[in-house]
């Protein structure tokens, strides 16, 4: 069996920075995370791959070459594609590594965290699932594409992938145009993969620190899938994200990319050292990515020698070390953030973090119950005077979206 032969790729950021392996979902190619790679590429060394037939990646890259999983010709499975990404891994001399991927990417990152638990630092599955439903349906699709080509799957993908306002999106176009120039057996392969794929009896197998987010739109894999794997995953963590269907990182890349660093930069590992240096690094990361880069370029103008202590105290420690903790996704901790602005009065944070809120996932009807909330558990003044720096920032977002 020769050796495995690694699928199309694309690296950025630092190469001495701690290696973050990201997985494309069925149907689209690597630039499925082009919002969040601005500011991952800051952090981490970023390497995007694309499925069979996606992307740059030839359909024929798993025939007769072997995965390093005995596999040289049948059905595509998952495991199939978990050895095409430790196969690039090992050909970039990266030997443990955190890893994203979403819907299909994230079952390939579930993979290899319980069959190569010494390779997988964190794991982060977006939209993804222990079982994506019936094998019968998977072979079905694979059959129609073999036969007809990508067309009847490109027809009805808006409605799988995003809500109805966003599917008119010129980012929704064109992930579906790269949607329609898949090659078919590419598609029909991984179809074949997802038929056979099923984790629901190894979840507990999986170690690695792990997030998992959900879309509650999402009809693809609704929440109740990302629950079952948040439950059976013994370090998981859940966020859901309003607003958002299958690709929730396109749909709502703030709040998708807030979650993603909070759960990356607190998994300590060799590479990622737990020292004041890195928790400063790790809190500007996690302040630019909840407040703004506005907002914290206008900070840094302004700090000047007397302040600049404190400014650092704030980084290395509320947002460093606290803000980067996986105990509480980030739409919690935004909630409790209002609920003690509200109940002292502080009108200018509130604002700030209101802000930050819709950014962290909270929708409007969520921060109205935190006022609510509050004004039975802190005092109505208290509440009533927080409803008016509410409203005009849901007024301003109203106005920006």
């Amino acid at each position: 069996m020769t050796s495995p032969v690694p699928p199309y790729h694309r690296e950025d950021g630092p190469a001495d920075a701690p290696p973050l392996v990201l997985g494309p979902s069925l149907g689209t190619s690597l630039q499925v995370w082009e919002p969040q790679m601005a500011a991952l590429a800051r952090r981490f060394r970023v390497v995007r791959w694309d499925l069979p037939g996606h992307g740059g990646t030839p359909s024929d890259v798993l025939t007769g070459a072997g995965t390093g999983t005995g596999r040289t010709d049948g059905p595509c499975t998952v495991a199939d594609l978990g050895g095409l990404v430790l196969a690039l891994a090992d050909s970039l001399g990266i030997d443990r590594f955190a890893y994203a991927g979403i819907s299909l990417g994230g079952a390939v990152g579930a993979w290899l965290a319980v069959h190569h638990p010494e390779r997988i630092a964190s794991l982060a599955l977006l939209c993804s699932s222990a079982r994506f439903g019936e094998p019968a349906a998977w072979h079905e699709r694979a059959a129609l594409v073999r036969a007809q080509g990508l067309a009847p799957v490109a027809a009805t993908a808006a409605g799988r992938w995003f809500t109805p306002g966003f599917a008119r999106s010129p980012a929704a176009d064109g992930l579906l145009a790269g949607l329609r120039a898949v090659a078919p057996e590419g598609y029909a392969a991984c179809c074949d993969a997802l038929a056979t794929y099923d984790l629901r009896g190894a979840l507990d197998r999986i170690g690695a620190p792990t997030l998992v987010v959900a879309g509650r739109d999402d009809p693809a894999t609704p929440p109740a899938h990302a629950r079952e794997l948040a439950d059976g995953i013994p370090a998981a963590s859940l966020t859901e994200v309003a607003g958002a269907a299958h690709l929730a990182n396109a749909e709502q890349p703030v709040p998708v990319l807030a979650a993603l660093l909070g759960h990356l930069t607190a998994t300590p590992s060799p590479a990622h050292p737990t020292d004041d240096r890195a928790r400063h690094a790790a809190g500007t990361a996690v302040r630019r990515a909840v407040l703004g880069d506005d907002h914290v370029d206008r900070a840094a103008a302004r700090t000047i020698a007397f302040t600049a202590v404190f400014q650092n105290f704030l980084t290395r420690y509320a947002w460093g070390e606290i803000r980067t903790r996986p105990g509480l996704p980030r739409p919690t901790r935004s909630c409790v953030t209002i609920t003690a602005l509200v109940a002292r009065g502080h009108h200018d944070e509130l604002a700030l973090h209101l802000r930050a809120a819709l950014r962290n996932g909270l929708t409007p009807e969520d921060i109205r119950e935190v006022l609510l909330q509050s004004a039975v558990y802190c005092d109505v003044p208290a509440a009533n005077s927080a409803f008016a720096p509410a409203d005009r920032v849901l007024a301003e977002h109203r106005e920006e979206s």
